[in-house]
């Protein structure tokens, strides 16, 4: 069994109700158990900003499927949930981003492990914090605990505090 940490956003539509569906179909792929869910952090917009607010959580799940596999999995409930690629970085129902997948390092034209960017987004960074503080960057060789305090948090802010994967999906 592996183990993954996927970052998930949303910014149209009802936000937290995309998030609790994306939540649910990774759950019940047969390959994969989500095993924790961050609180629910309304986020300011970065790179692109004339959009939304974002809503967004942090999962880790146990898998049996490859990176490659998992990326799949992720793309399709992107699709399931209407995402649509418009604008890079610009609004959309739901994205979902391997963050960290064991200890691997990889990159590739699909898929770059860990995400490139993980370590300057305070958006991945604290919903990441608060399932897993103690995990080391596989390249950057710091915890979560670590690198936290390096990004930015004004624009990161709990909106929804979620105590269980079941809870999250159920409410």
């Amino acid at each position: 069994m592996s183990v993954a940490y996927i970052s998930l956003g949303s910014n149209m539509g009802d936000k937290v109700d995309s998030l609790k569906q994306a939540v649910a179909l990774l759950n019940a792929h047969e390959e994969i158990k989500v095993t924790a869910v961050s609180s629910v952090y309304d986020t300011d917009p970065v790179g692109y900003e004339d959009q939304d607010l974002f809503m967004n959580i942090a999962v880790a799940v146990e898998t049996t499927l490859s990176p490659v596999q998992l990326l799949e999995v992720c793309q399709s409930i992107e699709e399931e949930l209407k995402r649509v690629r418009i604008i890079r970085w610009g609004p959309r129902t739901m994205d979902l981003d391997i963050v960290l997948f064991d200890d691997q390092v990889m990159d590739t034209e699909r898929l770059i492990i860990p995400h490139p960017r993980m370590h300057e987004r305070g958006f991945v960074l604290v919903p990441l914090a608060e399932i897993t503080m103690d995990l080391v960057h596989p390249v950057l060789n710091k915890s979560i605990e670590a690198l936290l305090p390096t990004v930015d948090h004004q624009g990161v802010r709990k909106h929804l505090e979620v105590k269980s994967v079941d809870a999250f999906i159920n409410c």
